[in-house]
Order: C-alpha cells, then structure tokens, then sequence
C-alpha cells in the first residue's frame, strides 16, 4: 500500500474514468508542474538518464519503471504497452532520428528519397531570382515571374509533355520538387522580398509549414507569388505555386500524395522596338520607350494530383528489436498514380495595329488562342531488397508503367464538326538497380523503354558511379556518369495550329548521349566537372520561331570550375564555365559563362547577429543568345545579333538575426559605370535598370 495524497486520489479518479471509457490505463508517478511544463511535442521528459536516446525523441519508453522512484505503483491486471519506437522507416537511417527537422524529395518512377536541406544560411541568401540561383546563371527577359533558359546547356530542360511551359520551367512546382518533412515541433518558414519603388514593384512571397501527427506521418503546405509591375511598358507578370503534400513513411507501408497548383498570368510586350533606346540614348523613365506589343497575354494553369505507395514485405523474421527493415532483406510491392491537366492562352486584342505577327490564320483583328492537354499516368513496381539496402546490391527495382495524354487545340474544321481532341496512349517498362559499399564506392543504373503505343522504341539508359577517398576523416569524391536517351519530339512539336502559327511535322527521333566526371573535394571548397555530349537529329525552334531538325551530329563540350578561397572572414567565391558546341545555329551557347561572389562575414554579436557586406557578378562573352515569341512561349535560335559581353553587378549586405535573415541589395549597381549599356541577354529584351531591393525570411518553430 503506498502512501494516500489529495493528488494521487485525483490520479485515480482520473484513471477509473479513462477505464470505463475503454481505455486501459496504467498509473504513472505524479509528476510536478515543472516537469510538466517540460515535457515536449511528443509526450518526451528531458533529463532521463540511461536510455536509449532514439527511443525516446517520439515519447520515450511506455513499460519502463524506475525502481528508485518511491511513489510509483503499476496496473499489473494489464498487458504491458508495447514499446513506441522512433521513425520507424525503411527511407531513412539512424542518423535522421537525430535531427530536430529534415526534408526530402521523392522518385515516383523509383519510390526513391533524397535528403535536401532546410536551408536557413546566408549564402545565397541575396539571389532572390530562382534563375540565377544554380550554377552560372540564365538568359531571362529581365524581370522577375518572366521566361529564362539556364546559360548551361547541361541544365537546359528538355520538356516532352506541355512544351509550352518550359520556358517557365524554374517556376514550376512538380511531383519531384515537392519537399517532404519530418519536424518534432511544427515548422513554418516565411520569406518576402521586394523593389523599393512603387511603380514598378517587384516582389516575391514564400510560405511553408510542416507539422508532423506522429513519428512517421507528416503534412506540409508551400506556397509561392513572385511577380512585378514591370519597368518597361506592359511587362507586369504574377506567378503563383501551390504545393500541400502528405507522407507516411513506416517500417513496412509508405505513401507520398500531393496536389500542385502552378499559374502563370504574364503581359507580353515583344520586346523593345529600338535596341538603341537603351544603347545610344539615355531614358529616365524606361517605361517611354516603344515596345513591340501593347495588350498580348499569356496566362498558363496546371493541376496535378499525385500518389505513390508501397509495402514491404520481409523476406525473414522481424524482432522487437527491428527499428527498420532497410538491414533486412525484404519485397516491396508498390503503386503509382498522377494526373495533369494543363492549360494555356494566349490573347492580343489590338494585334492589328503592328506589323509583328507575319501570319493571320483564323482572325485578323484580334487573338484568342487555347490549348489543352492532359496526362494520367499508372505504374506499378516491384522491389527487391536482397540483403541490405546498403549493401554493394542494394535495391532492385522493375515497374511497368502506362501514360494516357489528351490533346486539345481548335482547328478551322471546328466550325462544321465535332473536336474531341486527340488521345495517345502508351505503355513502357523501366528498371534500375542501385548498391554500395560501405561509404567508399556507390552505383546505380537505370532503363526505360516504351513498349508500344505513343513514344514506341523511346529508350533511356543512364548510370553512375561515386567513389569516396578521405583524407584524415575528410571527403574526395569522383564522379562518372552516362546517359543515352532516344526520344520522340513532343507534340506540339510536331503539330499546332493558332492564329499565327501553324505548323503540321513528321520529325524522327532524336538522340542524346552524355558522359560526365566530377571531382570534389568539400574541404578545399574545390569542385571540376568535365562533359561531353553527341545529340542527333536536334528538334529546336530556328529563326522564324517554327519547329526545325537538323540532321546530323553536333557535339556539345563542357568544362565547369567551382573554387571557394577563405581568408579569414572574406570569401572568395568562384563558378566559370567553358562550353563549344559545334553548331551554334542548332545549340547557342556562350563559350565563357562565370558567377563570382565575393564577400565578407563577420559577427556582429555571436550566435545572435551575423553579416555579409558584399558584391556578385555575372559575365558571359557574345554570342547569337535566344530570341523569345510570345505566341508560342518559346525561346528560338535567332542569327539577327550577337549579345553579352556586359558584367551585372549587384551589392549586398544579408544579416542573420537568430532565426531571421534581412536582404538590402542594389541590383545592377554597374548601370552606366563602365560606358556600354548593353545589358541584353534575350533579343531585344533589356535588362532592368538600378534597382534597391529588401528582402525578409523568418523560421518558426512551434
């Protein structure tokens, strides 16, 4: 009999109410307030002794008493709860158990993660432009929520289905971008940038928030707007991305379900009329100078809900004993399933009034043209788990998979029949096989092939190998890897038809074999990358903005340095790239590409404010760069002017505060320093002047 108190009495009171609901219940030591107060998200006492660490950051261990504490009684007329186990999951390791929050993204070809980082630093923190945030950069039509192609052929994307929006492709939210989360406290990030001037604002919103229901089951909404007035006439763009996103990754049964919502509401105004508006001639306000169009617009919408899932079925005896069954060999067998839908038009009421359009195909006074198209998508999979997942074979994977799309477009004969659109269908094969060994040597393969249907004979092979050399516990790693793709153009590729453009291809496949090495070296801040690519049979837009192939081979060679120096608190950050190709009219690229930011850091007050005051610059020698039509929302090869040869030079200072950062940057702070004012990098497209630019970003925790 243990000692009587007021509290225990109300313990038991407590206790006999939960019972005669049909909950079993077993009496806990009492616990005092500030031990209350310290309990965390998950029901976990901080400052328990002598157990296992992982076992306790979901709750702790139900069933375990402390023989030392003398006011402790239990419910021996009950069975033991079961001991509750932490992230129990065959994606992750041990070491992700020890972490406050992480995030990953998801293969659905695959059901395959990658770890990404919730990224909370400086460093980067003043290229508030998503098109100039990886390597060295992009061509773009100078504002923010506008078109851009990356300068590096290599990161060039190469849409096959709703080619239309490639050009917006950084934008873009999609199945395999969506992060995922695992947070112990809820975890909301905010983020807000903007142009000082009022009439021409430019401003970017980002929001996400992650919240987990239990150790494995998790949710997490992200949005974003990007979008400006605009500095030259009818320029204003909005961009808006949804993203709600839903995980359950256990021992034996996963699932990642999501839905996207991307929008795209641009005015298009051609371009300037004049490059020598902005050359020769010094305009205080740009929004005087003459441009090509004055009311076209592009708005652009997609839809897309997605799932896949698996169970593992292990293939020996699971102990209590077991967090995981990636040490075990096991079977998954799994589901996959998307559907998009997506949707463009193009408007221009007062197309009549110039001369830019050299053909009227349905009116000729005004423009309203549409398009649709839509995919659903089915696959189903096998995995294998011989022995380890991180063994030298690791998992084997086979699916099969089946594609329905459906075109729409209106078409003269609309008049007098029926359109319904047109339907492909197509069913392919895939496999991959992945392995390591220990942490020195890791491998992968993969291969899809279309069996029949739409995209017959389509085939991709790709592979890669890593192997890891450390140098007193520091990292080397090099880096091989090769892919062939053959490929069926995309549709609209081959067929379109608008008000002023029309076209009606039979092009062959195209082909595309690359080789690549990487060699890295964290610690020295060092990384070179050499590529080689043979395409065949290249589909590209040619000077007239139509659909061409050129027959043949064309080769396309890159060499890419990345070197960090450090002295003291200056950083000396460097990113060039050379690249040849040996057809420029088929694949322009500039032959010397280079980012470089250099800057200091220091603390102001440690571990409570930090700063960065620095400068970025970005370069690249002339070369016949992109055209843009906006009817299509393609960029085409043009051979009218070579652009480039101008640095854009930006000045900063980013400040971390705890847990917030601040942005204040002069973006183009080079504007009529250096006497050239050539500052294209699409065809009559100018960059933006001087601009001032804030920018916030603020995590909470809880």
């Amino acid at each position: 009999m243990f000692p009587v108190s007021r509290r225990h009495v109300w313990t038991w009171l407590f206790g006999t109410v939960l019972v005669l609901c049909g909950f079993a219940v077993r009496a806990q030591r009492p616990m005092t307030s500030n031990n209350y107060n310290q309990i965390n998200q998950y029901g976990t006492m901080p400052g328990l002794q002598g157990q296992n660490q992982n076992q306790m950051q979901y709750g702790g261990i139900a069933g375990v008493q402390d023989n030392n504490a003398p006011d402790q009684s239990v419910d021996t007329t009950t069975r033991p709860p079961k001991i509750r186990k932490p992230l129990e999951s065959y994606f992750f390791d041990d070491s992700t158990r020890k972490r406050q929050s992480f995030a990953w993204t998801v293969n659905l070809l695959q059901n395959d993660i990658a770890i990404v980082d919730v990224d909370t630093a400086l460093n980067g923190f003043q290229n508030d432009y998503p098109y100039l945030q990886n390597n060295v950069g992009s061509a773009y039509l100078g504002n923010m929520g506008a078109a851009s192609v990356p300068l590096d052929f290599a990161l060039r994307p190469q849409y096959i289905d709703f080619t239309f929006a490639q050009a917006y492709d950084t934008y873009l939210m999609m199945p395999e971008r969506v992060r995922f989360f695992n947070v112990k406290k809820p975890f909301t990030h905010l983020s807000y940038f903007y142009s000082g001037q009022t009439k021409r604002l430019e401003e970017g919103f980002w929001a996400t928030h992650a919240q987990n229901v239990s150790p494995s089951t998790g949710f997490n909404v992200d949005y974003r707007s990007r979008g400006t007035r605009g500095m030259y006439i009818h320029q204003g763009t909005r961009d808006r991305n949804l993203s709600a996103a839903f995980s359950h990754t256990g021992k034996k049964y996963s699932i990642h379900a999501g839905y996207i919502y991307n929008m795209g509401d641009i005015k298009e105004n051609g371009g300037i009329v004049r490059d020598k508006d902005i050359t020769d001639t010094i305009f205080e306000m740009p929004e005087l100078i003459e441009v090509r169009l004055q009311d076209a617009r592009n708005v652009f919408k997609n839809n897309t809900f997605y799932v896949v899932q698996s169970y593992g079925v292990p293939l020996r005896r699971l102990t209590d004993e077991d967090f995981s069954i990636a040490q075990n060999s096991s079977v998954f067998i799994g589901h996959a399933f998307q559907y998009s839908r997506f949707y463009k038009n193009y408007t221009d009421t007062r197309a009549q009034s110039g001369d830019y359009y050299q053909n009227w195909y349905i009116s000729p006074t005004a423009t309203y043209d549409s398009i649709f198209e839509s995919l659903l998508s089915n696959r189903v999979f096998v995995q294998l788990q011989p022995w380890d997942r991180n063994g030298p074979v690791g998992v084997i994977n086979a699916g099969l998979g089946n594609d329905h799309h459906h075109y729409y477009q209106f078409r003269l004969d609309d008049y007098l029949h029926e359109n319904k659109g047109t339907n492909r269908n197509g069913t392919y094969v895939y496999g991959s096989v992945e392995g390591k060994f220990r942490r020195y040597f890791d491998w992968n393969a993969h291969i899809r092939y279309h069996l029949f249907g739409y995209r017959s004979q389509d085939l991709y092979l790709g592979g890669s190998v890593t192997f890891n050399v450390f140098v007193r516990g520091r990292p080397m790693t090099l880096t091989g890897s090769l892919m062939h793709e053959s490929r069926t153009p995309g549709y609209w590729m081959e067929t379109y038809f608008s008000n002023h453009f029309a076209w009606n291809n039979s092009f062959s496949k195209e082909t595309e074999t690359r080789i690549s090495a990487t060699f890295s070296v964290p610690f020295w801040g060092l990384e070179l990358g050499a590529r080689q690519s043979l395409l065949t049979d290249k589909v590209y837009y040619g000077p007239e903005a139509l659909p061409v192939q050129r027959d043949g081979a064309i080769t396309v060679s890159g060499l890419y340095l990345k070197k960090d120096f450090r002295l003291g608190g200056l950083h000396l950050n460097h990113r060039v790239l050379y690249q040849y190709s040996s057809a420029q009219e088929a694949v322009p690229v500039p032959t010397l590409s280079a980012y470089l930011s250099y800057y200091f850091e220091f603390n102001v007050v440690r571990d409570v404010l930090r700063l960065q005051i620095g400068l970025d610059g970005r370069y690249n020698t002339k070369y016949y760069a992109f055209g843009y039509n906006p009817a299509t929302m393609q960029f085409y090869n043009q051979r009218e002017k070579e652009l480039g040869n101008y640095p854009m030079i930006d000045a900063f200072v980013a400040a971390k505060w705890k847990r917030m950062r601040i942005l204040a940057k002069f973006q183009h702070l080079n504007e009529d320093l250096f006497g050239s004012r050539d500052y294209f990098t699409v065809l009559h497209y100018p960059q933006n002047k001087r601009m001032f630019k804030l920018g916030f970003s603020w995590s909470f925790y809880d």
